[in-house]
């Protein structure tokens, strides 16, 4: 069965966190774009991890079935970019994270948790 867009970006965000992600969260961008409906947010300790963690992410999500659409990002890249539709996943290195600072950019949108309740 095919995963619905919050269930596929907490499934984004567990991988992550199981690859030894940092600070993972999860916004929910329906009520202030229209470009997606959730963006999942991670870091790495350097480009090498950040790899790592987009490999693991890509990786685990194909075992079931889900491509990206696109991936933007290479090889020592300090951000980057899972394109899944509606569900968006970035993965920055820390400096980059704060530098760009998402979470600040998008302060309207709402804050969901990585683990289902219920």
């Amino acid at each position: 069965m095919p995963l619905n867009s919050l269930e596929l970006a907490r499934a984004a965000a567990e991988i992550a966190l199981d690859g030894l992600a940092e600070e993972a969260l999860i916004l929910g961008m329906r009520d202030v774009a229209s470009f997606c409906d959730y963006f999942v947010i991670c870091e790495g300790r350097s480009t090498l991890h950040v790899e790592a963690i987009r490999d693991r992410i890509v990786e685990k999500l194909r075992e079931q079935g889900i491509r990206p659409g696109r991936i933007e990002g290479g090889r020592n890249a300090s951000w980057i970019v899972l394109d899944y539709g509606d569900v968006v996943v970035h993965i920055f290195d820390e400096r980059t994270r704060r530098f760009y600072d998402l979470e600040g950019l998008w302060t309207d949108a709402e804050r969901v948790d990585i683990e289902a309740h219920t």
